[in-house]
């Protein structure tokens, strides 16, 4: 046991990837003269999905204060993963305090090659039967969730559906900053500098990349950029960097002082949605939160644009927060969900190719916790043949095994047609 949950803590808590797991172990015998205490990588990635079936499947309690957090994952192929974590609002951390993974409970990992809102609504159905009808469903109110949340809603008038924090913002700033022609023309210019400058002298002062999906989200990386650019162009160059000439500065990175004042404003409208989503990340949302809140961004905004946007934060979080009970607090983001993707992707690393595989139980391995208690239970009443027919009847064949399936019946009909021809 204790070397099976060393190997699950490296992969579900550090993110290492599986082989890297089995040779720490391995380094760990030598240093304690046990050579064959290190699992093959293979056998720990049984025991990785053995526990992940586990979770996703042991009972879960019946109770009116689930909390769903929905969201959608794809890859490479026509499927579509469905997840959905849980937790109750009595279990939600102190006020102050993030949400994390060890903090909800796996409840739905379905693969589906098309969604719709009927499909996603028949999903969330299917899960009542789990923990009982929840008082809050949060997602990013993606079209096929946002559909099937709607529909699920108004057959349980007890659920209420909240938008994710992190999810408005973007769509704030998005809002604010699409009309914005400076915007434009500076994001505009960070991407071809960047392209100028990588191969050049001044290569460290290159821009961030800029995100073609999301990218609302990395505003923040930009101005940072922005903001030390600067700085640093306003000292003397020579003394910072001998070997950086000033003419090479100005041809390359001679139009950001024009940005000066409109970057300062776009650091005013940045910190105005961090500290909501800070407020809301951690205090969640209760019928006084848009007070609070007002109270704290109240020094933040000092200029027409910056109040303007204040309205809209403090308008959209007094309309989620007023379906709060008088004595509730609802979970205000969803960045738990995200986070466990986000993870789950740099564990397939270039697995993911392939298309979903069976490692996609390792997302409900790496959330709740995974006590000794939870291990053992788990390969106690999980055999392997089980988790094969899971796979087999949720995932069907991954792309790797299509396309052995079919390279492999090609050369086999070549060699054919060879023999035939040799013969003749």
């Amino acid at each position: 046991m204790g070397c099976i949950s060393l190997f699950l803590t490296l992969v579900l808590s550090v993110a290492t990837s599986l082989r890297c797991a089995s040779r720490v172990l391995a380094l760990f015998g030598e240093l304690w003269e046990q050579p064959k205490v290190a699992p093959a990588w293979g056998t720990g990635r049984w025991w990785v999905l053995r526990v992940g079936y586990y979770k996703l499947t042991r009972p879960k309690e019946q109770a009116e204060d689930w909390v769903w957090i929905v969201d959608h994952t794809d890859q490479v192929g026509t499927h579509k993963c469905l997840l959905i974590l849980g937790l109750r609002l009595s279990a939600l951390p102190a006020p102050g305090q993030c949400l994390r993974h060890e903090d909800v409970e796996p409840l739905v990992l379905e693969p589906v090659r098309k969604s719709t809102g009927e499909i996603v609504y028949q999903q969330l159905e299917a899960t009542v039967k789990k923990t009982g009808v929840p008082r809050q469903i949060i997602s990013d109110q993606g079209g096929d969730v946002k559909a099937g949340v709607e529909q699920f809603c108004a057959a349980h008038p007890a659920t209420c559906a909240i938008y994710d924090i992190k999810h408005k913002t973007a769509a704030i700033l998005k809002h604010e900053l699409e009309r914005d022609p400076a915007w434009q023309e500076f994001t505009q210019l960070c991407h071809q500098t960047k392209q100028q400058v990588q191969q050049t002298a001044v290569a460290f002062l290159r821009p961030p990349n800029q995100r073609a999906k999301a990218r609302w989200m990395n505003m923040e990386p930009l101005l940072r950029w922005g903001s030390k650019t600067l700085a640093f162009l306003d000292s003397p160059p020579q003394e910072r960097v001998p070997s950086c000439e000033g003419t090479v500065l100005d041809e390359k990175l001679g139009w950001l002082p024009r940005f000066r004042a409109q970057l300062r404003l776009w650091e005013d409208l940045l910190q105005l949605i961090a500290v909501t989503e800070h407020f809301v990340r951690t205090q969640g949302l209760q019928p006084d939160s848009a007070l609070h809140l007002r109270r704290r961004l109240a020094p933040l905004a000092l200029t027409p644009r910056t109040q303007q946007v204040r309205a809209h934060l403090l308008e959209f979080v007094a309309q989620e927060a007023a379906q709060a009970h008088p004595t509730e607090r609802l979970l205000g983001s969803s960045e738990v969900i995200e986070s466990v993707f986000g993870k789950f992707k740099r564990l397939e690393d270039t697995q993911a190719k392939s298309g979903f595989t069976g490692l996609l139980l390792t997302i409900s391995a790496m959330v709740a916790r995974t006590t000794r208690e939870v291990v053992q239970q788990a390969l106690e009443t999980v055999p392997t043949k089980r988790v094969l027919e899971w796979c087999k009847e949720t995932l069907g064949d991954s792309l790797h095994a299509q396309r052995k399936k079919a390279f492999g019946t090609q050369s086999k009909t070549e060699q054919k047609c060879d023999q035939e021809q040799e013969a003749a």
